[in-house]
């Protein structure tokens, strides 16, 4: 039973896209254990949404297989009216669905780069106008999106996707003044993730000599799932999951040119394995890849404990304190200097 149904009811009606693998997955299973949320499973593979459908109910919650490309907007709107028809009201949209491809600008195609942006940031848009539709009468619901350290700080080898998320950003930050504006009651949050356990790295094209992996701190996508169920439940305007994902955005707000020479210089070796890229293999940008619908991705045992979980507010207004700190710190130590210069 939920400790804070987002409607005060006792089945919370949850849409997940992206629900066939890693965190999108892992968030729809946390939405059931922790809420009993009957929940909308979106991703293009039906056969992958089975199988988290069987998960979901096992755990106590109810599900309804939706098969869609977040990138089709008429395929969104249809899913939202069915899971409506069949669970109800919908309470929390959550929009989740990516891909991405690794490889210097020089080396992607446009249709690569459209892709990616139909898909992560363009999937976004058409989840949340579907969700405003259905929302904006009642007067209630939350929209959470699903985003990245990697939407304030962007990185080198994943142009097109910190782009989508860059943009992600921007489209939530303008809906959510028009709802202020509005007086509207429904609610907007975003969930600003670090690097993540998934089969991402597995199945994402990629243009790269060695194999993919997480740059920095690693972090276990049930750890993330748990987090953006507590985020819907107190959804203040941004959360920021991992201490990387809160050095990275405060980072790059307080010294952004050298944020930009430290990842050019750490980023590029940071992302590859020391394992050869299989050539020819197949990939999840157009097509969805059987057999790899699953949670966590190869790097288990290597993650970190998901040790903070903090608001944007929160994380700034520490900053600045500590900003305040040093700066007041280098003021006394100065003014010490002065007396003693003076006697």
């Amino acid at each position: 039973m939920p400790s804070n149904p987002v409607a005060g009811r006792t089945r919370p009606v949850v849409v997940v896209t992206g629900a066939s693998a890693g965190v999108g997955r892992a968030t729809a299973l946390a939405f059931a254990r922790e809420w009993g949320a009957a929940v909308g499973l979106i991703a293009r593979s039906r056969d992958a949404l089975e199988e988290v459908a069987a998960e979901v109910e096992r755990l106590g919650g109810a599900a309804l297989v939706l098969p869609a490309d977040v990138a089709d907007a008429e395929a969104v709107e249809a899913a939202a009216g069915q899971a409506e028809r069949a669970l109800g009201p919908i309470d929390v949209w959550v929009n989740n669905a990516m891909v991405t491809v690794f490889g210097r600008i020089r080396d992607l195609t446009p249709e690569e780069v459209r892709r990616v942006t139909e898909v992560t940031y363009l999937g976004s848009v058409h989840g949340t106008m579907a969700a405003l539709r259905r929302m904006l009468p009642r007067d209630r619901g939350l929209i959470l999106q699903v985003g990245s350290a990697l939407a304030y700080r962007s990185i080198p080898l994943q142009a097109a996707y910190c782009g989508a998320k860059s943009a992600i950003r921007g489209f939530i930050d303008s809906l959510r003044s028009e709802l202020i504006h509005d007086g509207s009651r429904l609610r907007v949050t975003m969930v600003h993730l670090p690097a993540v356990n998934t089969p991402q790295f597995d199945w994402a094209r990629s243009h790269m000599p060695r194999r993919a992996k997480p740059v920095g701190a690693i972090f276990d996508p049930d750890d993330i799932g748990h987090a953006i169920v507590q985020a819907a439940a107190d959804p203040k305007r941004e959360h920021w999951l991992g201490f990387t994902t809160a050095e990275a955005i405060l980072g790059t707000q307080a010294l952004p040119a050298y944020a930009d020479y430290r990842v050019a210089f750490t980023a590029f070796e940071g992302q590859e394995t020391e394992e050869t890229e299989a050539p020819d293999r197949p990939d999840n940008l157009f097509e969805p890849v059987p057999g790899l619908h699953r949670t966590h991705g190869r790097f288990t045992g290597q993650e970190e404990r998901l040790s903070l979980s903090t608001t944007g507010t929160a994380a700034r207004g520490f900053a600045f304190l500590a900003g305040l700190a040093v700066v007041g710190g280098i003021g006394y130590a100065a003014r010490a200097a002065l007396r003693k210069e003076r006697t």
